[in-house]
């Protein structure tokens, strides 16, 4: 049974449109045989030394018999055969033979992923792909190479006539947990700062307001609803997220469990435990390691998770037990995450001090004196100071910035 394949080609070494030709013709000697081939266009490189020439990049639609991994490896041996020399990361090469696409197929494995996971982020791939099959489908986004062309445009266009102020345009982001507190105020500040926002929570009346709120700054924002605290709905949400707009460049994860205020408060130590431990902990953990799985197979991403400032250094009482040990895991995970997921993904911890929100507005006074007493700057942390370093953070003037958790707290130190 024949499957058809998509498989992009690329040279910047000697003859380039020869070599393209004779790995061609040499595909169609190993039973793969091309159908249709795009026009072949001069295109940048993409990372790689920075002295390496002009590629000239194409498209082949072929049919083959082979098995996906068995056609990998034919095209391996075309490449050696060609020439092909790995000695450095996205390197100068003779030739370059990657599979795009494999009929309907998702895979996934240690050799082979496809749909190639940056397809949809490069235009030397997405142009000759809708010149040649503007209607293909992309099976884990649902949209055909044109959609995808024309999303990509859209995106890259907006990045590149970004005004001052205006240093997220083009990205896209989810927040969670973004429909009150500290993360409304994260939402509405990444708008400000041009991205497009996924707004997360568990009522919609809430959300859509946050949403219609930042579509204001003239970005799109979209609402996705999901309980973080059931894992399988934290898979659903991260798969929602990522098909919504054709990927992800960042992701917040600030939705936690309020054991503070209302009818939570009155649980025992027991009952508040697991509450944090299901939204605060596992949560954050499913749904980073999913997604930054995602982000490193296309070659970027920043992940910002949140702790707390008294995890390191302990807080007395039933609070501090609580916070300090599912927070402290919080943030050793994410420290974890960002040796997995570097050099192409940055992770960093947020640990907020003490920050007015529903709690913080109905404390006792005892508690306004003791915050005063404990934070140098001797007022209250705002939601507002929380987003703006998250702002920093996912933004490129932190690119130099992994694993790193920081403290916005007014100076605490103990």
């Amino acid at each position: 049974m024949l499957t058809t394949t998509f498989i992009a080609l690329g040279s910047n070494i000697g003859d380039r449109r020869g070599t393209i030709d004779r790995a061609l013709a040499m595909m169609k000697a190993a039973g793969i045989a091309s159908e249709r081939v795009s026009t072949l266009r001069d295109t940048a490189p993409v990372g790689g030394p920075a002295s390496q020439g002009q590629y000239l990049n194409g498209i082949a639609q072929a049919s083959t018999d082979l098995p996906a991994n068995e056609l990998l490896a034919t095209l391996l041996r075309i490449e050696a055969d060609l020439g092909r020399v790995r000695t450095e990361r996205n390197g100068p090469r003779t030739i370059d033979l990657d599979i795009i696409a494999f009929g309907n197929e998702t895979i996934d494995d240690k050799t082979l992923i496809v749909p190639h996971p940056r397809l949809h982020d490069r235009l030397f791939v997405l142009e000759p792909l809708a010149e040649i099959a503007p209607e293909w489908i992309h099976p884990v986004f649902g949209k055909t190479a044109a959609v995808l062309l024309t999303s990509l445009r859209q995106r890259l266009e907006r990045q590149t006539t970004a005004s001052n102020g205006r240093e997220l345009a083009g990205l896209r982001a989810m927040v969670t947990g973004s429909t009150s507190g500290i993360g409304r105020a994260i939402a509405l500040n990444l708008a400000e700062a041009g991205a497009d926002v996924l707004v997360h929570g568990r009522r919609s009346a809430s959300a859509q307001d946050v949403a219609a709120q930042c579509r204001q700054q003239r970005v799109q924002s979209e609402v996705l609803l999901a309980d973080c605290g059931d894992p399988a709905a934290c898979v659903r949400l991260v798969d929602a997220a990522w098909r919504t707009w054709n990927g992800l460049d960042i992701w917040i994860h600030n939705a936690g469990a309020d054991t503070l205020t209302g009818p939570a408060a009155k649980a025992s130590f027991e009952e508040k435990l697991q509450t944090l431990y299901d939204v605060d902990l596992r949560g954050t953990i499913v749904t980073t390691r999913r997604v930054g799985q995602w982000m490193k197979q296309r070659g970027q991403g920043s992940i910002v998770t949140i702790g707390w400032d008294q995890s390191e250094t302990g807080m007395e009482g039933d609070s501090g037990q609580l916070f300090g040990a599912v927070k402290a895991a919080v943030t050793a995970y994410s420290k974890s995450l960002s040796l997995t997921l570097a050099p192409e993904v940055r992770v960093n911890i947020i640990a907020p001090g003490w920050i007015r929100t529903a709690w913080g507005e109905n404390a006792s006074e005892v508690w306004q004196e003791r915050v005063r007493r404990e934070t140098p700057l001797a007022v209250w942390g705002t939601p507002a100071d929380i987003a703006a370093a998250a702002r920093w953070l996912v933004s490129p003037a932190a690119q130099f910035m992994t694993g790193q958790t920081i403290r916005v707290n007014g100076g605490a130190v103990r």
